[in-house]
């Protein structure tokens, strides 16, 4: 005889695996710059790719299972390129395609019985700032407009955490990209590990060293906002060695010119606490230096 379960519960089961399958790998992060939109994941393969360009202004990232995500990547190439031969190719856009990607997951997660392990963004750069649009869609097929930036897959809200403290408009290509390194490295908070799946993340949030985010570790991309037609760079080699170095020289002039700061604060701070508070009491009897008090002739 079969055993009746809730559609609330299987619900929350496929929810609950999918979570803590995703969790296991590494964060990725889309943010935007000045000349357009920076993706940056940790990927030591060279082969294996986690960000892929989909259209002409639009780009494709994902966390989680490789042949699974990677399946919805072709998918989505197809069908941008049925839809811009059919209509036309401003018919093309991010958000056609993110609720694309989330009617697919979202049929896949109601009728399968094990739902997909991933997390993708589509992100499309316009003309202009303004015009950028990042979309986030998850393992039930629930999208996200995120404005800025968006961190997705492995240790997705600790690594946003970070990168909220470091983001700002109009940033340039070495900043964005020295911003999304010091959220990929940052250490986990406390408390951080007790969930399930994420265990990997013990030495850092995201599982990753900060001494293994170099150019052979990393996998970076950007949508260049002044390209006219097809705006995806891979950025890599030499090219890439020198960015990871002026970021990381940027964040230690930034951080030496803060340290003189707290310093030079400490001194006063010292006194301060040295300094006896005044009293408003009236005196009890004359100094100590006064002897035994008797007035002398």
């Amino acid at each position: 005889m079969p055993f009746y379960v809730s559609p609330e519960q299987i619900m929350r089961d496929k929810a609950d695996y999918a979570r803590s399958r995703i969790a296991r790998g590494r964060s990725c992060v889309a943010l935007q710059y000045a000349g357009g939109i920076l993706m940056v994941a940790p990927n030591p393969s060279t082969a294996l790719h986690k960000i892929s360009e989909l259209y002409d202004r639009i780009a494709f990232a994902a966390g989680g299972r490789y042949n699974e995500y990677e399946a919805l990547r072709k998918a989505g190439v197809t069908y941008a390129d049925v839809t811009g031969y059919q209509f036309d190719r401003r018919d093309v856009t991010a958000r056609a395609l993110a609720n694309w990607y989330a009617q697919t997951l979202g049929g896949i997660f109601t009728d399968s019985t094990k739902p997909y392990e991933v997390e993708i963004v589509v992100a499309e750069v316009g003309v202009k700032p303004d015009d950028d649009q990042i979309y986030r869609i998850t393992f039930d097929g629930s999208v996200s407009d995120e404005p800025g930036f968006v961190a997705f897959g492995g240790q997705a809200d600790q690594v946003a955490a970070a990168l909220k403290e470091r983001f700002h408009d109009d940033m340039t290509l070495t900043e964005a990209l020295g911003a999304a390194l010091e959220a990929l490295a940052a250490p986990p908070a406390q408390g951080s590990g007790s969930g399930s799946g994420s265990g990997s993340g013990s030495a850092a949030g995201n599982g990753v060293q900060a001494t293994e985010l170099n150019a052979a570790h990393l996998e970076v991309a950007i949508l260049d906002r002044a390209r006219a037609h097809r705006t995806f760079r891979r950025l890599r080699g030499p090219r890439l060695e020198e960015l990871l170095a002026e970021s990381r020289a940027a964040s230690a002039a930034s951080a030496a010119a803060e340290a003189p700061e707290s310093a030079s604060d400490a001194p006063a701070a010292q006194a301060a606490e040295a300094t006896p508070p005044a009293s408003d009491d009236p005196p009890t009897g004359p100094p100590s230096a006064s002897g035994d008090g008797i007035p002398k002739p």
